[in-house]
């Protein structure tokens, strides 16, 4: 996955914005996009450095997994390549809802800095003029740390501000000149999808087998149920709870995931690694299809029922961009139920959402 083969040569005309004009305004949350160089060549990576700055009166906390101080496991920067979307390779996995040792505090004033190194984990082979900046919405502050809601008003003594972390506006992004090991507008390489269907193993013990191929069948069950749920002419409850209020359109677009889901357990050939030793329950890279990394939360989680073995893998199926291309916008019951409500756009784009409906779990109509 690592690609160190990043090719740079002459800097894109207008490269860096006055550093100066990338402060936002006081009271804000400013996260702050620097390359290290802007002109690469193929055998370069491509690193940034990341300031985070608290610029309100007040002690923030953010979610980890919403910064770069880590591993990063989101796509939680925008690359753009001569303005056009540039594929985000790197994982995103399924975790437990946030509590509070998942919060990392910055007192008033504060910044604190990392270099992130981004070929590793965005497509960056091709030649041309590359725009990186922090993704609108990828952090959300908290007033004190908690279990996170998707709210702008006081939940369980803590605020949720949303999407108050910004980047440098266009075009105060960062910019960066690549030639790429692919000539300036070629597509970018997309991995041919293996022939053949049926489940496989890696690094998988012969228990380990066993409750994978019950999970694999649990998922594929449950994609069934819910595509039926789905073709029934009125829709319920359970609908509503995870995707919110009945729309044509929306409810359309939720219908074709589960159908790629199931034919994606059905007929695709989907393989299972039990290598990660992580405590989340599994991970995938989307643009890798059908590859399912579980981890230990995953092993202890029951076969059926909420957040369970077979609910795993139809989250994480859910991600693969040739399947549903979801993202985790929340996770957890509580944080989808409440998605659902305030933003059912972004709703039937959550993995977790897909989760929890195919789960039923109570089971509602």
């Amino acid at each position: 996955m690592d690609r160190k083969s990043i090719m740079g040569v002459a800097l894109a005309a207008g490269a860096m914005l006055n550093t100066g004009a990338a402060l936002a305004a006081a009271g804000e949350l400013t996260v702050r996009v620097t390359p290290e160089r802007q002109t690469l060549a193929k055998s370069d990576n491509v690193v940034v450095d990341v300031t985070v700055t608290n610029a309100t009166a007040a002690t923030q906390y953010l979610l980890k997994w919403q910064t770069p101080f880590g591993a990063i496991e989101a796509p939680l920067f925008e690359v753009t390549r001569d303005g056009l979307p540039v594929r985000y390779l790197g994982v995103q996995v399924k975790r437990p809802a946030p509590v509070p040792a998942d919060y990392v505090a910055l007192r008033p004033g504060a910044s604190r800095s990392v270099r992130v190194e981004l070929s590793a984990l965005y497509d960056m082979g091709v030649t041309g003029a590359y725009s990186v900046r922090w993704r609108d919405g990828a952090t959300q502050l908290f007033s004190r740390p908690g279990v996170a809601r998707v709210s702008t008003s006081a939940t369980n003594g803590q605020s949720a501000l949303p999407a108050r972390a910004i980047a440098l506006p266009e075009p105060g992004a960062a910019s960066v000149w690549i030639a790429g090991r692919l000539p300036r507008g070629a597509s970018e390489l997309v991995s041919a999808l293996p022939e053949g269907a049926g489940l496989s193993f890696s690094r998988c013990s012969n228990a380990q087998q066993e409750a994978i191929a019950g999970a694999a069948q649990a998922a594929q069950a449950m994609a069934q149920d819910a595509g039926a749920y789905l073709q029934a002419k009125s829709l319920g409850a359970r609908y509503a709870s995870w995707f919110g209020a009945a729309d044509p359109a929306r409810s359309s677009t939720v219908t074709a995931h589960f159908q790629a889901i199931k034919e994606a357990f059905a007929g695709k050939p989907v393989t299972v690694d039990c290598g990660c030793n992580e405590s989340y329950y599994a991970y995938v890279y989307p643009s890798q299809p059908y590859k399912i990394y579980v981890c230990k939360a995953f092993w202890s989680a029951p076969m059926t029922g909420t957040d369970s073995k077979g609910g795993t893998l139809v989250h994480e199926m859910s991600h693969f961009n040739v399947v549903a291309g979801t993202d985790d916008w929340v996770y957890g019951q509580s944080g989808a139920a409440s998605l659902a409500i305030s933003n059912p756009s972004q709703a039937i784009d959550n993995a977790d959402s897909h989760e929890y409906f195919g789960e039923n779990t109570p089971a509602l109509q």
